[in-house]
């Protein structure tokens, strides 16, 4: 399958009902926020780990494949690994987005670029540019551990990191949610309360009694 056939499949769903369909899924924390225009994001994750230098970052841009996440491990320091110029040539090489655990700047331009791009701070400082950093080496960005090539999905809900072989079946667990999902707005739309469309009352009766239970639809 095709990462534009992936694109359409997420399209469908959002983080919330992936996570709905798969407990495990590693989630970068509520630190690391949206910075440009477009929050959707899916791609493969080409690393950097670095330290106030960004000079990792920039050899990243360049040397990612079209459609690559650059995901950068700063050790969640407030220096600016990004900038709008990073960005544009992010763009000319039709990069899937960057997700930076320090800072990025340029929000000028940035907030409304639509290459999805997320990052822990704000800040006008920079860091230098005399260390070469690591590429392509399992990292830490957002409190998990990020390998390369792991995908990385994002929405207004925040960053998800997914291994690829586990990345169709999550897609479709995900739709079935969604589906269930619009059952019950639905059902809800038409008058009926939740506890109609849930096992709600057996469910905590069940957990009352020390038996093992799940919260489950009806509809």
């Amino acid at each position: 399958m095709t990462s534009d056939d992936l694109r359409k499949l997420f399209a469908a769903v959002d983080t919330t009902a992936l996570c709905d369909a798969d407990k495990t899924i590693r989630v970068m924390d509520s630190g690391i926020k949206l910075r440009s225009a477009n929050p959707r994001l899916l791609g493969p994750a080409f690393t950097v780990r670095c330290r106030e230098d960004f000079l990792g970052v920039l050899r990243a841009v360049e040397m990612a494949a079209p459609g690559d996440v650059v995901v950068v491990d700063g050790g969640g320091r407030e220096t600016a690994l990004g900038g709008e110029l990073f960005a544009r040539g992010a763009l000319v090489r039709d990069l899937g987005g960057i997700v930076v655990d320090g800072g990025y700047r340029d929000i000028g331009y940035v907030s409304t670029c639509n290459l999805p791009i997320y990052s822990r701070f704000i800040t006008p400082m920079a860091g230098t540019t005399t260390r070469p950093g690591e590429l392509q080496v399992p990292i830490t960005c957002g409190g998990v551990t990020v390998n390369p090539g792991d995908m990385i999905l994002a929405d207004h809900e925040g960053i998800i990191v997914v291994a690829p072989d586990r990345v169709l079946p999550l897609l479709e667990a995900g739709a079935r949610v969604k589906e269930i999902e619009a059952r019950l707005v639905d059902a809800l739309n038409a008058g009926s309360t939740l506890s109609d469309g849930l096992n709600l009352e057996d469910h905590v009766r069940a957990l009352q009694r020390g038996e093992p239970s799940s919260l489950q639809f009806l509809v």
